[in-house]
């Protein structure tokens, strides 16, 4: 049996090649160069001396760090450090929202030469390689419930529908279901995605160099919305390897995983963390035909919707393709919405989980 497991492996490669070619859209591609180290910008910022302080690294500083750097100052010194230095108060972690906000739209009109769409929300944006940004939908600052939706491969800055998609269309679920509830959703695209079908999705490669960087964020989101509770993480695809492999140190009240090809834990236990954990695999879903092998660094392992991972397994039955989860009127999106504002009695749960049968009932 051993010596058969390379060559599921290969298989596995193959399959999804196979099935990127008949779904459309996927490409073969080389590996992704990762967007890593602070934003543009960085040495200017540290090289400016007009408060007469030094300011916090955006290299090493913490986001706590961060935040208390800030807090320190005044109104009229936040804005003017953001019009010198938009791209790094942008995607400082820990910097106020609102800040993060004007400095955002001042980098993007500077790079694009003209102001974001009217009403966006950017919370970080580097325009560096493919590009990484964070939107929100929503007031952030007043939420008392959120949601971060992590996707998997193939999104940057030009392609971001099944993200910013995902947020816009869960808000809206959730204003209708909790409308007296201040909630907010974030589109975290910012890791560096695969680019295609290429050995990066098989490996945990780009899932490594992201972890940090979620954890990060959500660290200074704790800091920054300090009325919401724990978020909500939506880990979708490949993004539930980055999820997987930041379990143990992010911020988050739940962990859903939405079509995994696995997350480099082989049960609820193995990801040592203390958030609620969800997860749900649609019928339809061809990510289902891929098998969950871990051999060689090669494969993501265990599905998370198995009964031996333990994870709270909820309904999908309705959800078509790989990128439907939060599609207006699905099973899928209601559950994403009760789990989000922790109504557990509106949980749609599998009749083969009982994890997730028991949290509901208590």
């Amino acid at each position: 049996m051993p010596r058969r497991r390379p060559k599921r492996v290969l298989a596995t490669v193959a399959l999804a090649l196979t099935t990127a070619t008949a779904t459309g859209g996927w490409t073969f591609g080389p590996h992704t160069t990762i967007v890593s180290g602070p934003p543009p910008g960085a040495a200017a910022w540290l090289a400016d001396d007009s408060l007469g302080v030094a300011l916090p690294d955006p290299g090493d500083a913490s986001p706590a760090e961060v935040a208390a750097f800030f807090a320190g100052l005044g109104p009229a010194q936040r804005r003017e450090l953001a019009a010198r230095h938009p791209l790094t108060v942008g995607n400082l972690d820990g910097a106020p929202v609102e800040l993060r906000y004007e400095a955002n739209a001042r980098a993007w009109e500077d790079f694009f030469g003209t102001a974001p769409e009217r009403g966006r929300q950017l919370l970080a944006f580097d325009p560096r390689g493919r590009g990484t940004f964070v939107e929100v939908f929503g007031d952030l600052p007043a939420a008392e419930r959120t949601a971060v939706v992590v996707p998997g491969m193939s999104n940057d800055l030009d392609t971001n529908g099944t993200p910013v998609g995902w947020a816009r269309d869960l808000h809206r679920e959730l204003t209708r279901d909790a409308p007296g509830v201040p909630t907010a959703t974030i589109a975290w695209v910012g890791y560096t995605t695969p680019d295609g079908v290429g050995p990066d999705v098989v490996t945990d490669r780009l899932a490594r160099a992201g972890a940090p960087r979620l954890e990060r964020f959500l660290a200074g989101l704790a800091l920054t919305a300090p009325r919401t509770a724990p978020p909500t993480v939506l880990c979708h695809s490949y993004g539930s390897v980055v999820c997987g492999l930041a379990a143990s140190e992010l911020a988050a009240g739940d962990l859903v995983f939405l079509g995994s090809p696995g997350t480099r834990a082989g049960s609820v236990d193995a990801l040592d963390t203390d958030a609620r954990v969800w997860a749900t695999r649609s019928p339809t879903d061809w990510i289902s035909a891929i098998p969950n092998v871990s051999v060689l660094g090669l494969g993501h392992g265990t599905d998370p919707t198995e009964p031996a991972y333990g994870a709270r397994v909820v309904t999908s039955a309705d959800v078509e393709s790989h990128g439907g989860y939060a599609a207006p009127g699905t099973d899928s999106l209601r559950n994403l919405s009760a789990i989000t504002l922790g109504a557990s009695e509106l949980i749609s749960c599998a009749p083969t989980s009982p994890e997730c049968l028991d949290a509901t009932r208590r």
